[in-house]
């Protein structure tokens, strides 16, 4: 794979990472429990590979067989992942964390619990389905499913940078410095809504140039 694709997306998928949702809100809430963010992060990651390995083999199929998928896949993803940033701009801001709920849940249960937020969280099946597929080529010497599973590694490695550090911080941010998580989930909209706007304009260029 050329090093510029790789690159490209990690931008990409660490601009996703860092928007709020459901992985933040759990891991946010495992914080509260210093001895289980590592099995909450565990769980998230899990998930994740979970999904890539269901995807990642139907998705590259469907590319290799009809290449207008990605085009298709990447409009839905576009327009879902502007009105994510719509969504997170309109929200109120902040996070309340429930550490009872973490509080009785074992290391085992924590990770299983981390594994079922990441496998039904929208943003991991919008990074598999119409985000990821457009960083790989069809003339490249691996597979299509070689590609993005290469690419899916990067996204779950991304996410161990962030939520691990995120975790552990989580009573700083949430309790000494909450203006820090109002200014990030606004920045972090407008980066969905940027985003979703940038993969649309792309699509709509190569076609018009095509």
């Amino acid at each position: 794979m050329e090093l510029s694709l790789v690159a490209a997306f990690a931008v990409v998928a660490l601009a996703l990472v860092v928007v709020p949702g459901p992985d933040w809100a759990y891991i946010l809430t495992a914080g509260a429990r210093d001895h289980v963010v590592v099995p909450a992060v565990g769980g998230i990651l899990i998930g994740y590979a979970a999904v890539t390995a269901v995807v990642v083999a139907g998705v590259g199929a469907l590319i290799a067989a009809a290449p207008t998928a990605m085009v298709v896949l990447t409009m839905a993803g576009a327009a879902y992942v502007t009105a994510l940033g719509v969504q997170v701009l309109r929200a109120p801001t902040g996070y309340s964390v429930d550490g009872d709920a973490v509080a009785h849940r074992s290391r085992l249960g924590c990770l299983v619990r981390g594994a079922g937020v990441s496998a039904s969280n929208p943003k991991g099946l919008l990074v598999f389905l119409a985000i990821l597929p457009q960083f790989t080529r069809t003339s490249a010497a691996w597979p299509i499913w070689v590609q993005m599973g290469a690419l899916a590694v990067v996204f779950i490695a991304l996410c161990a940078l962030v939520y691990l550090p995120l975790g552990h911080a989580a009573r700083w941010l949430l309790g000494a410095r909450p203006a820090i998580a109002r200014h990030v989930t606004r920045l972090s909209g407008v980066a969905m809504v940027l985003l979703g706007a940038g993969l649309a304009a792309e699509q709509i260029t190569h076609a018009i140039g095509a």
